[in-house]
């Protein structure tokens, strides 16, 4: 009857035991929990990351808090050229301080919130409107051709913006924006299409800068060879001149004078 009485009593722990655990949610790592009373009544205090709680009365909120990213695709910010850019995508990382958790949640108006698969990532559509605002913002402060090259440079600029106005928001203690990557640029097709045409132009701008260049260069080698050859034939006739004067005064060259009319006399 005690043996009984033991198996009766292990079985019954056993089945509570089993049910307080169906009535319980762990708090996991990167997680904050709030528990929220049987009056639907936010309580103060987080739940920190690997305590269980009981969920039998009342119910357990679980909140990511580390390295929550953000997805924004398809943006097409307005460039400094007055272009609008085809496709803009980043992505936005950011944190929530554990101990702001309860407040943010209970005071904050719920659209600012997104839930997902069971949990409620705090601030997230807040963040979201906050990144895209800073992101049209820096994007009217460069060409369209040159965002890809300053890539790096825009995203500390979009970064320092947003956290400016969390801290206008008096949230800069409550959200930390850890990261801002853009992931893909793209300036509109006739952006593209006018610079590329540009680059041809200024191509065949060159070559006909060099053509001209080149022409220029042999017309003056052909002057210098043409001055050359005259100065060349006025030395040899000089120098035959030169030897045939030496020759008439050695006796060497008999004299013979020859009319400058020689060529009419002869055709007479």
């Amino acid at each position: 009857m005690k043996r009984f009485l033991f198996t009766t009593t292990a079985v019954a722990m056993a089945i509570s035991t089993i049910t307080l655990m169906g009535g319980c949610t762990r708090i996991e790592t990167g997680e904050v929990g709030v528990r929220v009373g049987f009056d639907k009544q936010i309580q103060q205090g987080e739940l920190q990351p690997g305590s269980f709680n009981q969920t039998l009365i009342g119910n357990v909120l679980t909140f990511p808090i580390k390295d929550v990213n953000v997805k924004l695709d398809d943006m097409t910010p307005v460039a400094k050229d007055n272009s609008t850019m085809k496709d803009f995508d980043a992505v936005i990382v950011y944190n929530i301080n554990p101990s702001q958790v309860s407040e943010l949640y209970s005071t904050k108006n719920l659209s600012f919130h997104a839930e997902a698969k069971g949990d409620i990532y705090l601030m997230y559509n807040y963040v979201v409107q906050n990144a895209r605002n800073a992101i049209y913002k820096v994007s009217r402060k460069y060409e369209a051709l040159d965002m890809a090259d300053n890539r790096s440079e825009m995203e500390t600029s979009i970064k320092e913006e947003i956290i400016r106005n969390l801290s206008e928001e008096k949230l800069n203690g409550s959200i930390t924006v850890t990261q801002v990557l853009i992931r893909n640029v793209v300036p509109a097709d006739a952006v593209v299409a006018s610079a590329n045409e540009l680059v041809r132009s200024k191509n065949e701008l060159k070559q006909k800068e060099v053509e001209v260049k080149t022409a220029e260069a042999e017309s003056r080698r052909m002057a210098a060879l043409a001055n050359q050859s005259s100065q060349s034939i006025a030395y040899i006739q000089a120098q035959a001149m030169l030897n045939i004067s030496e020759g008439i005064k050695n006796g060497k060259v008999q004299t013979i004078v020859v009319p400058s009319n020689f060529t009419s006399l002869m055709t007479k």
